[in-house]
């Protein structure tokens, strides 16, 4: 199946004299919140030279070899290195990724590669980790504003500094594609999908193209078959972020999580090398109550909300399981 593509703009914000533009850029932030679902930041304040520094610092990571990067295996807490391992609903089928996952707390003792493999990883890490909070608690403070909440409400909710915080980064690289992919087949390197936290942000590469976008929930179909996508064009030094199941039922649905995807290269022009980008995604302490203004749906812990959405991906990935297999029959 081909796809339909939309030159649908992709709001872009700056941070610029944050406090003194703070009421412009909640404006301009809750409007995209609530009719895209995704923007760009520019302006926040992390040069372009420290973003490459840190993709520098991933690519050594995962230049190691398996049995090395196996040394900080994924586990139950999510974090570690994992390959070819996560399974889309939308696809039944495994990204053709790996990723690394990172968290700030005691979740990640004994999970940190070794500066032997790559020297002062763990440092830069968290470094670069600190200075995206950072601009996450000003996206934060201005969706509370567009909310009613106080100022500090999403912010003391995502408060890395205590144990049970659950905000992660990852670092993905998505494996070279073969040139020889039948033109016009739709293949993924991460099938379509939406996020379930509250906010993703994420750094990519100039030129490794394939991340695309879909409308919000409301007008897509199952995952965003036979919905027109939006290709996103990277640049280094702009973050893109999107909405995530969470902070859609934390705004009531005001808000909108969206559909995206990194599809695999099947056109001409389409990127085939290996693919780099990094993501954080904010995600609530586990004992956070959540409920949105309106009360719309009942409160839940950021735990309890958590493993609703680990269950719910588990019952659709098997259900879409249950029809391949149907479907061969």
């Amino acid at each position: 199946m081909s796809t339909q593509y939309s030159e649908r703009a992709i709001p872009q914000i700056s941070l610029r004299d944050f406090d003194e533009r703070v009421d412009v850029i909640t404006t301009q932030l809750v409007d995209a919140a609530e009719n895209v679902g995704f923007f760009s930041v520019v302006d926040h304040g992390i040069p372009v030279d420290d973003i490459d520094s840190m993709f520098n610092t991933a690519e050594a990571f995962f230049r190691l070899p398996d049995e090395v990067k196996a040394t900080v295996p994924w586990n139950a807490q999510n974090v570690g290195w994992e390959k070819n391992s996560q399974v889309r609903p939308s696809t039944g089928v495994a990204d053709t990724k790996e990723s690394y996952q990172i968290q700030f707390g005691e979740n990640m003792n004994g999970l940190w590669i070794s500066d032997a493999h790559v020297p002062h990883f763990r440092d830069e890490a968290l470094q670069f980790m600190r200075r995206v909070q950072a601009i996450s608690e000003k996206l934060m403070v201005c969706f509370a504003r567009g909310l009613g909440f106080p100022n500090d409400f999403f912010v003391k909710a995502h408060d890395v500094a205590r144990q049970n915080s659950q905000t992660v980064l990852r670092l993905l690289h998505y494996f070279d594609m073969p040139s020889e992919n039948p033109i016009g087949e739709v293949r993924h390197r991460a099938g379509p999908h939406a996020d379930w936290g509250f906010l993703t942000l994420l750094f990519q590469r100039t030129g490794q193209s394939g991340l695309e976008i879909c409308p919000g929930r409301e007008v897509s179909t199952d995952f965003g078959y036979g919905d027109v996508w939006t290709k996103v064009t990277p640049q280094t030094g702009e973050i893109v972020c999107n909405i995530g199941d969470l902070l859609m039922s934390w705004s009531d649905d005001r808000f909108k999580s969206t559909f995206h995807r990194v599809k695999a290269p099947c056109e001409p022009g389409d990127f085939y090398g290996d693919r780099y980008s990094i993501a954080f995604f904010n995600q609530p302490c586990k004992d956070t109550e959540i409920q949105g203004p309106k009360k719309k749906y009942p409160m839940v812990t950021g735990h309890q909300f958590t493993a609703a959405a680990m269950k719910r991906n588990f019952a659709a990935l098997e259900a879409k399981r249950a029809a391949m297999a149907a479907a061969v029959k």
